[in-house]
């Protein structure tokens, strides 16, 4: 060690019991919380064994997300590192330091182990190990023809690494415990999730079939069964995949508490033996139940829904719309009171209006929403392509139209087969379509854009978004298709 360090050291063990403990503090590696070994140092600043670092590396790093600090996180793009000689040297000198060596942790105390009866040949101490034949031998078997190129070594030297091999399976089990753990933590916090959202729903249901009268109450208990069902189906899957959990911990507590035994002195080799001969069986697939409970069916417009099945108790109605010609193509004829749309055979004169469709085939609603719940239903009866949802106030309407929520669009087409416009690509719903009319129900505060067969109010299909500006309902009854028309319902 250079003067410079040794002064370092000296000033180090002179400055209290204060300084002693600051010492301590910058000497220990924050990985395995003991005095560093082998130090080294990041770009970053931070300190750990070389050891530590490569096996949280190894474990938590790939070339492409690269290699995170433990301490300030900062990411590596590759593994980097420098010998900390400073701090490898202070480490080397505290043995010489009396007030240190007191402080520092004591090694566990382990019994050597020893190796039970003698060599059956000879009589001999079995002191020696060899590999070739995997047995542990005397020395007098080392000398003899059968061993003599063999692969032998020292028995202890053998208990050495195989207690170097002991401690790489501890660590990658403590963190198959920890895997299951987290599995299980996510879990238990989704089953809770369940039970609070079947809770929330089940008021939902009440409150909206509360108002009805007595003879809706068995539509209320089939809604109430669908819903329980549903929890049940989700919790029993998520218990199931707990029990996996549960039993995958208790096998590696035991595994863990088997390679203690050994690690610490308490058995014989042929027990250490049996336990290198027969790792533990890891379980990497463990993960968090992935199986959301589908409550389609109870966040709909329920009164909506009822309604439809018991129209005469039901005294309030869907959305009267009306069609913006201001904002409809050229090419398409609005009539019968601004409910009706289809393509005409000319195409109109007049001026091209800034909400006005230039090549998609749409046409808006007079109607903007901007808060609250609404429903309306569109007469698709004969269509064989059209095109109904939602669109954002500022949309594009010029030229080619992309129906794609990042673009302000949420809608269903009917082309060959019902498809929802989902991003980037056509979500095929089903493979034909043969009601009449279609329901669209808008939640605008909770960002969600629903569509039911109107007849049977079947949900079909649910978009979930953000809306940061009004919307308007939109309609479009496809290109080259004269003849056929698109009508909003009326209620009255």
């Amino acid at each position: 060690m250079d003067q410079a360090t040794t002064y370092v050291v000296v000033n180090m063990a002179t400055a209290g019991a204060t300084g002693v403990g600051e010492l301590q503090k910058e000497l220990i590696c924050p990985i395995c919380l003991d005095f560093f070994d082998d130090p080294v140092i990041l770009k970053c600043g931070h300190n750990f064994c070389r050891g530590c670092i490569l096996m949280h590396w190894e474990e938590n790093g790939d070339d492409d997300a690269g290699y995170r600090c433990p301490e300030c996180r900062q990411v590596f793009s590759k593994i980097s590192f420098t010998t900390n000689y400073l701090v490898k040297n202070l480490v080397d000198k505290l043995d010489g330091l009396e007030y240190l060596r007191s402080s520092k942790p004591p090694a566990p105390a382990t019994k050597p182990t020893k190796l039970d009866g003698k060599c059956e040949r000879h009589g001999e101490e079995l002191k020696l190990y060899c590999h070739t034949d995997r047995k542990p031998i005397c020395v007098v078997c080392r000398e003899s023809r059968a061993h003599r190129h063999h692969d032998v070594a020292p028995v202890p030297e053998v208990i050495e690494d195989m207690k170097g091999e002991l401690r790489l399976r501890l660590i990658k089990l403590t963190w198959q415990k920890s895997l299951c753990e987290r599995v299980k933590a996510t879990d238990e916090a989704a089953k809770t999730n369940v039970k609070l959202k079947k809770q929330e729903l089940k008021g939902k249901i009440e409150n909206d079939i509360g108002a009805l009268v007595q003879f809706l109450l068995d539509e209320k208990d089939d809604l109430l069964a669908s819903l329980e069902a549903e929890e049940v189906a989700t919790v029993t899957m998520i218990d199931e995949n707990l029990k996996d959990v549960e039993k995958e911990m208790v096998a590696v507590d035991k595994a863990i508490a088997d390679i203690q035994n050994h690690l610490t002195g308490k058995s014989n080799f042929e027990a250490m033996s049996q336990t290198i001969s027969s790792p533990h069986q890891m379980y990497t697939s463990l993960q968090a139940t992935n199986y959301p409970p589908n409550w389609d069916e109870f966040t709909g417009p329920l009164q909506l829904i009822v309604w439809k099945k018991m129209m005469h108790i039901l005294h309030t109605g869907p959305a009267n719309l009306t069609l913006d010609t201001d904002t409809a193509h050229p090419s398409l004829i609005v009539s019968d009171f601004d409910t009706k749309v289809e393509e005409g055979q000319t195409r109109s004169l007049e001026p091209d209006l800034p909400q006005k469709f230039t090549r998609f085939f749409g046409v808006l609603a007079t109607t903007q929403f901007s808060s609250g719940q609404h429903y309306w239903e569109v007469d698709v009866r004969d269509k064989g392509v059209w095109y109904l949802g939602v669109t954002t106030e500022y949309s594009n309407r010029k030229g080619y139209v992309n129906l794609s929520p990042s673009a302000g669009y949420w809608s269903l087409c009917l082309q060959d087969r019902l498809y929802a416009n989902e991003e980037d690509a056509r979500l095929s719903l089903a493979e034909y379509w043969n009601s009449p009319r279609v329901g669209v129900y808008l939640d605008y505060d909770m960002g969600r854009v629903s569509f039911y067969d109107a007849i049977s109010m079947k949900h079909i299909y649910t978009f979930d978004a953000y809306f940061d500006e009004p919307v308007y309902p939109f309609f479009s009854p496809g290109k080259n298709n004269p003849g056929t028309r698109l009508q909003v319902c009326h209620y009255y």
